[in-house]
């Protein structure tokens, strides 16, 4: 079973919305499993600290080593080989081929940082991965988290009721997905594009793969420049 462990001092947002849906009929079906561990309940003195202010001064506080450490090792104990995640803006990117490989293993455990970030020294100490979802800055790693575990969880084998879901989307080809329709035909004067409604399966998919390429090329230059050279120039849809 792919199982996921959440570090986090607000266990009580988890599963949260990994509770409805595909990812929350899964987890009632046993096809994942989750935990939290509140690195408060790991803390040595009577308050419960997890931070204290940062060395060299500065605003804010900073999430201690110590506790954070023994929050992780109960959440992982020596053994345990899934990855472990550190939600941070200052991570790489999250994509969808890094999903994959974790979906790939037994699960991951999921750091989650609050206030200035975490002790420097606990990334090397724990061996931890630092992800980002994206270049903006939350008030802590638990959507970040949420946001992981879905991207996630959608792709273990059963929670997606067609095959085919995983892999006719945005990312799955280094393109971003072609546009979908469905009926009614005719909107305010809109139509649906003749070629879909034509029966011509290889027509269709030449649309498909032609707008997704288009739809790259003009919202993203950083994938399309990636899968131009990927393809060796032999993208459609070039100036």
């Amino acid at each position: 079973m792919w199982r996921a462990s959440v570090v986090t001092i607000f266990p009580d947002m988890f599963p949260g919305p990994l509770g409805l849906s595909l990812a929350g009929r899964a987890l009632a079906q046993g096809a994942w499993a989750l935990d939290t561990v509140d690195p408060r309940d790991h803390a040595t003195d009577r308050h419960r600290s997890v931070d204290d202010t940062p060395a060299g001064g500065g605003p804010g506080m900073v999430m201690r080593v110590d506790v954070l450490a023994r929050a992780i090792d109960a959440a992982a104990p020596q053994g345990d080989a899934r990855p472990r995640l550190l939600m941070t803006p200052r991570g790489r990117p999250l994509t969808q081929q890094r999903v994959r490989e974790l979906v790939a293993g037994e699960g991951v455990v999921v750091v989650c940082g609050r206030f200035e970030g975490v002790d420097e020294r606990l990334v090397a100490a724990r061996g931890l991965e630092e992800v980002s979802v994206a270049d903006v800055v939350l008030s802590g790693g638990e959507i970040g988290a949420l946001v992981l575990l879905d991207a996630c969880v959608r792709l273990l084998d059963g929670v997606m009721g067609h095959p085919d879901s995983g892999t006719e989307e945005s990312f799955s080809a280094g393109l971003l997905e072609y546009p979908q329709f469905t009926r009614p035909q005719s909107f305010e004067g809109r139509e649906i594009p003749a070629v879909l409604t034509s029966g011509d399966h290889a027509k269709v998919a030449r649309w498909r793969h032609e707008q997704a390429e288009a739809t790259t090329r003009a919202r993203r230059p950083d994938l399309w420049a990636a899968y131009a050279q990927a393809h060796d120039g032999s993208a459609t849809n070039k100036e």
